[in-house]
């Protein structure tokens, strides 16, 4: 598979797939909306909403454009694989489904305890409501900084970059839902999956649910790596960042941790301090 058709599962020929299933996505976002503010009137941040759908629309632009710094990496693992898995059985989708879940949880762990990484992804955490349009808001930094690097090992065991980029994509679409704090606890569903119970402690900004819960569709790696926590009713759930970001600017949200990256990057005296500042701990 050559570069252009690693760039082609990004670009054009995706785009018409990509924008069907983001205005599904937008309408059920809506929906929510609509039926929250008729519960409660004046309870829903429409604002912060618009400011979603606004960074979800650069981020497809962004994307269109096929700018990826991973993109030679699937390109060069491919080429050096140890094998080539056809995606014919239903063994070889499982077996995709966990070696991306798995390496999804770890670039997720890392996007939270690498500073570089939380820059762009401090972005999906920066709404201080949580809802469904919420999950929307990705920032549109995440190819330029190396992100899809945790998946290229898939690539180079012989799995196709068409079908590692798909698993990845599904990974995303399933977390849809679990951005509705309202849905119930759902039982025996719980020990297994990644769900909205789970997913709010994630987004959490209190103390006491910093750091965890880092699963895509799965919650069991949380469980054996010791990152999981449970939602405690007794401790009300403060959305947003440590220090909440009070912005509908697509802009000033996009690029806020970059900003806060680079200041401090001047800031730091000598190669080690701006090394500490670039893959230490936000």
């Amino acid at each position: 598979m050559s570069s252009e058709s690693i760039r082609d599962t990004q670009g054009p020929q995706a785009l018409p797939w990509f924008a069907a299933a983001f205005l599904v996505l937008v309408g059920i976002a809506c929906v929510e909306g609509l039926v929250r503010s008729l519960l409660r009137p004046g309870s829903y941040d429409w604002w912060a909403s618009a400011a979603s759908f606004a960074d979800a629309l650069i981020r497809r632009g962004v994307d269109a454009l096929g700018l990826s710094l991973v993109a030679p990496l699937f390109v060069l693992a491919w080429e050096h694989r140890l094998q080539t898995l056809e995606m014919s059985s239903p063994a070889a989708f499982v077996a995709l489904f966990l070696g991306q879940d798995f390496l999804y949880y770890w670039y997720h762990r890392m996007a939270h305890r690498v500073r570089w990484f939380w820059a762009s992804h401090s972005v999906h955490h920066s709404p201080n409501q949580l809802n469904l349009v919420a999950a929307l808001r990705l920032g549109w930094t995440g190819k330029l900084t190396g992100s899809g690097l945790f998946f290229v090992p898939l690539v180079w065991l012989g799995f196709p970059p068409l079908a590692v980029t798909a698993a990845v994509a599904l990974n995303l679409i399933y977390q849809f839902w679990v951005h509705a704090p309202w849905m119930p606890r759902l039982g025996p569903l719980e020990w297994v999956l990644n769900t909205p119970t789970h997913h709010k402690v994630h987004h959490a900004s209190n103390r006491e649910y910093l750091d965890c819960n880092y699963g895509g569709v799965l919650i069991v790696f949380d469980r054996l790596f010791g990152t999981f926590v449970e939602h405690r009713p007794e401790i009300p759930i403060r959305y947003g960042l440590t220090r909440p970001l009070h912005s509908y600017n697509p802009l000033r949200i996009a690029l806020h941790g970059w900003l806060e990256l680079g200041r401090d990057l001047l800031g730091a005296r000598g190669p080690r301090a701006r090394l500490k500042v670039l893959v230490g701990r936000p």
